[in-house]
């Protein structure tokens, strides 16, 4: 499987992802990276929760975000993403915008 047709099946973590940031955020945009793929064979406890999804990559771009520091920008996409790092996923690299930032 191609990283490009890894990217179009979505695992349930990564729906859940997408989901909780479009209900919260009301995105101008959103991608979820599922790069779990690039850390295949590395242990970290708790993965086996999320089976195969354990590493993420999203970038979105909100009107919530305006104003807002880098660093509460990500407490936000944290905090509505608590249950999931709760529940084993290892890491989340978040790149958070407001409209019309480059």
């Amino acid at each position: 499987m191609t990283d490009e047709s890894k990217a179009a099946v979505k695992g349930p973590v990564a729906a859940s992802i997408e989901r909780k940031l479009t209900e919260a955020l009301a995105p101008v945009s959103l991608k979820v990276i599922d790069e779990s793929h690039h850390h295949a064979g590395h242990a970290h406890p708790g993965d086996s929760r999320h089976g195969n999804e354990s590493h993420f990559r999203v970038e979105v771009v909100s009107a919530a975000f305006a104003g807002k520091s880098r660093i509460d920008r990500h407490r936000m996409v944290n905090g509505l993403l608590a249950q999931e790092l709760a529940e084993g996923l290892h890491a989340l690299a978040v790149t958070a915008k407001a409209p019309g930032e480059g």
